[in-house]
């Protein structure tokens, strides 16, 4: 039986609620803490893949700024936007996938916040990641 977007609700995961219209228009993403560890997932559709029928990079790019937010979620104090981001593709994924991203907080400062992690599906690291973010002041 394939796992649903139901699951992960079921399972403790949560959206931002309605903040991102693009994000929901893509996915849905979804976050949730685990023994002090945040995990993001979705479930991959078609939608989600490329003409070869593997997940479109762009997708994976997108679901890995979302990553960043949730992952820094706790040291974010307001208004906050990426101003780096790096990807790095290390294998494919395909349709009808749990897919996960994890990673940490590597600084924070008075205005940056840098973060890392990695996308994966079951044991296979799919993309890893790191970026930059920036709380906004005076908005």
């Amino acid at each position: 039986m394939a796992l649903t977007t139901e699951d992960l609700k079921a399972r403790g995961y949560r959206t931002w609620g309605d903040e991102d219209p693009f994000e929901n228009l893509v996915a849905p993403f979804y976050f949730k803490e685990r023994d002090e560890e945040i995990r993001c997932a979705f479930v991959s559709e078609r939608k989600h893949c490329n003409g070869h029928g593997m997940l479109h990079g762009g997708l994976l790019m997108t679901f890995a700024d979302f990553a960043l937010f949730a992952l820094a979620r706790k040291e974010l104090s307001g208004p906050t936007v990426t101003v780096g981001f790096n990807a790095e593709f290390v294998s494919a994924g395909l349709e009808g996938q749990l897919i996960e991203a994890r990673g940490e907080v590597v600084r924070s400062t008075k205005s940056l916040l840098f973060v890392r992690g990695e996308i994966f599906s079951g044991e296979t690291t799919i993309l890893t990641f790191s970026g930059i973010l920036k709380r906004v002041r005076g908005q």
